[in-house]
């Protein structure tokens, strides 16, 4: 690696970590002394051996700084690799300063540490890329209190996905709550949101709910909204609706008509009701969408368009990918589909993530959602 501004890659996948790990290390080659923060995804074959991994990455690269997490499927440069034994590796040279590593961010209590308050607020933008554990019920309130904490903070990222454990690192092995690296204004990022999902009609009001049961929109039976919503042949059968049709829940202010997506978790039909996947409050708008491969292809392509305009086609010198777990696979097909449109349309760079059990866009927690995030 000549140019000091670039990154370096390395991924693999064997039965044996240490296999992987060794792929990896050779295909990142020599590091440079300038070389300072690296980025590691491991499906969550390797969880329990995560601690291992980090010693041999820092030993063997002589980079000190660590992020990453564990995933059931994790991405690299072209290629994904879903339910195998993986490690993606990415490692960059940033001016010195531009970034300090959150370790464990968990709880109401817990502020940003003290030592930090001139880095912060030397820079009037910082962007947090993060790692969430999905058993951490607190996490909409804590990426509302990190934002509020961060001078013009944007946060970005995933929740950690896992057949078992899920570890985080932060500069060492952390589990159950946020952790991450801040990058304050000395970098140029670019990010964006993909929903995966369409409106098929036009917004309602929430006018009466218990909890997440909503009982009346627009002050009519919840279930012949949704139903006319959704069209004559899925409201004769509403099992076919299922893992289809989800719900928007759109985002106050938003001037690009971001929205929420939910889960549609039960019907009374009966009763005309409905239950979603979140909290409902009266007043509060709502719109169904529907899922499918044609909708994720579509969305997926105006944010690589969008994200294209705004780094005026120039090339970027890495990128992180977080996608969710239902994605993948699931809409795009199989032949690492999805980080393939990515490259097509913005060049070829390094780029490592996962797919997540959940993702993080501003101080939002999303589902069902992409987010590329790239150094320019």
């Amino acid at each position: 690696m000549n140019d000091s501004n670039a990154f370096l890659l390395g991924h693999a996948e064997a039965a044996d970590w240490q296999d992987a790990l060794t792929s990896c290390l050779q295909q990142l080659g020599t590091v440079p002394p300038a070389a300072n923060l690296g980025f590691v995804y491991v499906s969550d074959a390797y969880a329990d051996v995560l601690q291992p991994i980090l010693e041999r990455l820092r030993e063997a690269t002589g980079v000190v700084h660590w992020t990453g997490t564990v995933g059931i499927g994790i991405c690299a440069t072209n290629r994904e690799y879903h339910q195998s034994a993986a490690m993606a590796v990415m490692i960059g040279c940033f001016p010195e300063d531009s970034f300090q590593l959150l370790s464990f961010y968990g709880r109401a209590a817990d502020h940003l540490p003290a030592t930090w308050e001139g880095w912060l607020h030397d820079s009037q933008a910082h962007v947090a890329v993060l790692h969430g554990d999905p058993g951490n019920g607190m996490l909409p309130e804590l990426l509302k209190q990190l934002h509020a904490e961060l001078p013009g903070g944007y946060l970005v990222g995933g929740l950690s996905s896992s057949h078992g454990a899920h570890p985080q690192i932060a500069d060492e092995l952390l589990e159950g709550g946020l952790s991450g690296v801040i990058f304050n204004n000395a970098i140029t990022i670019a990010t964006a949101l993909s929903q995966g999902c369409s409106p098929i009609a036009d917004k309602h009001v929430i006018t009466d709910c218990d909890s997440n049961i909503i009982n009346y929109i627009d002050q009519r039976p919840a279930l012949d909204v949704f139903n006319e919503d959704i069209g004559e042949i899925l409201a004769r059968d509403l099992n076919r609706a299922a893992g289809y049709i989800f719900v928007g829940l759109p985002i106050a202010g938003s001037d690009t008509g971001d929205y929420l997506v939910r889960n549609l978790v039960g019907i009374d039909v009966e009763g005309k009701r409905i239950a979603i996947g979140d909290m409902a409050h009266p007043g509060q708008k709502i719109q169904f969408c529907r899922r499918d491969g044609k909708t994720a292809w579509e969305d997926m392509q105006r944010m690589l368009d969008e994200l294209k305009l705004r780094i005026r086609g120039a090339t970027p010198r890495g990128g992180l990918y977080f996608s969710c777990l239902g994605r993948g696979e699931a809409l795009f097909g199989d032949d690492s589909a999805e980080v393939k449109m990515i490259h097509a349309t913005l060049g070829d760079f390094p780029l490592v993530g996962f797919f997540a059990n959940g993702e993080i866009f501003n101080q939002r927690l999303y589902g069902y959602t992409g987010v590329l995030t790239l150094f320019v």
